[in-house]
């Protein structure tokens, strides 16, 4: 018997699409849900679960959804995944839970991440009355069954998917968990990073008001370490803290004219346009600069993320230059996809050495150089190599450079004892404890990746915590 083909996730033409900041993806129909869940074959050992940082049970909330049950199935997913709205839209899972589909051996695998859209999205847009009382009914009473004290403080440093997932599965067991964050909302990368057209924000404030109906508290505009340091959390009574303050330092290629006006960090210039909501101009008239001939360099989701952005600003080209072949992009194989429909070019196997200045000191162009794939490097990736002269310059008023982050340097350069690697990195243990008892990390700040992979960190946290917290019963 043949498997039916996979069925694809309706998306917006491109020539729409790439003009404004609607999502790109419109989702599933419920009859479109419903048979491709029934491609499912319901395996007894189910390797779609070993790929999943947070080990959903994915055939579970598949086989309900197969059986036209979506509020079923977002039960299913929120036992294991307090963000399925989000990790439906964000997450690699090519890469990850579909990577081990059984049908992917034959063909096409189950689009798991599109099902997990599908029921997250049918929760907001159904039941959004019975949020609340939903997380409510999933906390915990042990607290306040076993012990006549008030249930044990917890302080969260960060509202990134790391914090959130450590945040939501704390609450859930009973404890008092407050979530601090230095910016003036809650989400972290999920909010100033991901652009609107990827993940709308009032999905993301949906996800967090679940949190908040367990019981997160959320104390904004707070920068632990300046604000108030991570002793004196302690001193407030906060039994442990969990630090998820992410990556936030830009990396630079160190080449001339980088320091040039309109050459950006992309981690600039995607808070600038996602804090200052540039993507609803003209209701918000943003003063973010707007290049006409826009460079950005990289590969991966980030690179992806700021092209498709400059061209909804009115960008009239953008080219995204990248120094080993589209093979090795680290993005996903979507995202390359919708950037190249929407008019971004790819110029691969090329290298910026040069930044060039032209009036004011604004970027007139970028100098590069073609590039050769030699052996394979620690990454696995052949390693480029540059081409002697072979330089060339392609003209441009604003360039963007997506070239990855460092770890956040801000709260371990001001807390004594904690304990950071010669990257930055803040060094954990087994049980994701740093070198200071009851402060514990995950996410970027520790070495995580993907949003996925920091909410598997969050998590996995959220019970070492559970259980160093026993003590104190």
């Amino acid at each position: 018997m043949q498997m039916p083909p996979r069925i694809k996730m309706p998306e917006r033409a491109p020539d729409i699409r790439n003009k404004d900041f609607k999502q790109v993806n419109t989702g599933y129909t419920a009859e479109e849900s419903v048979a491709e869940a029934k491609r499912c074959l319901q395996c007894p050992n189910s390797s779609c679960v070993k790929g999943c940082p947070v080990e959903i049970n994915i055939p579970g909330f598949i086989k309900k959804l197969a059986e036209g049950n979506a509020p079923a199935a977002i039960e299913i997913l929120k036992e294991k995944n307090n963000l399925p709205a989000v990790c439906g839209r964000v997450c690699p899972q090519e890469t990850q839970c579909e990577k081990h589909c059984i049908l992917a051996k034959k063909g096409e695998s189950i689009a798991i991440g599109n099902l997990e859209r599908y029921a997250a999205d049918f929760k907001l847009q159904s039941l959004p009355h019975c949020s609340g009382e939903a997380a409510k009914a999933e906390k915990n009473s042990q607290f306040s069954t076993l012990n006549s004290k008030l249930p044990l403080k917890v302080a969260v440093v960060g509202s990134g998917p790391a914090g959130l997932a450590c945040a939501g599965d704390l609450a859930k067991l009973g404890y008092d968990v407050t979530v601090f964050e230095s910016l003036h909302d809650t989400g972290g990368v999920l909010r100033y990073g991901i652009p609107e057209f990827r993940l709308p924000k009032k999905v993301l404030d949906s996800e967090i008001d679940y949190l908040k109906n367990l019981g997160v508290r959320f104390v904004l505009n707070t920068l632990i370490g300046r604000t108030k340091t991570v002793k004196r959390l302690f001193d407030e009574g906060y039994k442990a803290v969990f630090v998820g303050v992410g990556a936030g330092l830009p990396i630079f290629l160190g080449v001339e004219g980088e320091n040039l006006n309109h050459v950006y960090s992309a981690n600039e210039f995607l808070v600038r346009v996602n804090l200052m909501r540039a993507y609803e101009f003209p209701k918000y008239d943003t003063p973010v600069y707007k290049g006409k001939n826009v460079v950005v360099v990289g590969g991966g989701n980030t690179a992806m993320d700021s092209a498709r952005t400059a061209l909804r600003l009115g960008a009239q080209s953008v080219k995204l230059v990248y120094r080993r072949s589209e093979n090795e992009m680290p993005a996903r194989l979507e995202e390359r996809i919708h950037a190249k429909e929407e008019g971004v070019e790819f110029i691969t196997l090329t290298n910026p050495v040069k930044f060039i200045a032209g009036q004011n000191r604004c970027v007139a162009g970028a100098e590069c150089v073609k590039m050769e794939l030699g052996e394979p490097d620690a990454s696995g990736r052949r390693r480029p190599k540059k081409i002697e002269n072979s330089n060339f310059i392609i003209e441009s008023d604003m360039v963007v450079l997506a070239l990855g982050l460092n770890p956040n340097p801000v709260l371990a350069s001001l807390t004594d004892g904690l304990n950071t690697d010669k990257d930055g990195y803040i060094e954990i243990d087994e049980n994701f404890m740093t070198s200071l008892n009851g402060v514990f990390a995950g996410g970027d700040i520790a070495g995580g990746d993907t949003v996925i992979q920091a909410m598997g960190m969050g998590k996995k946290s959220a019970k070492n915590i559970h259980e160093y917290l026993q003590r104190f019963l």
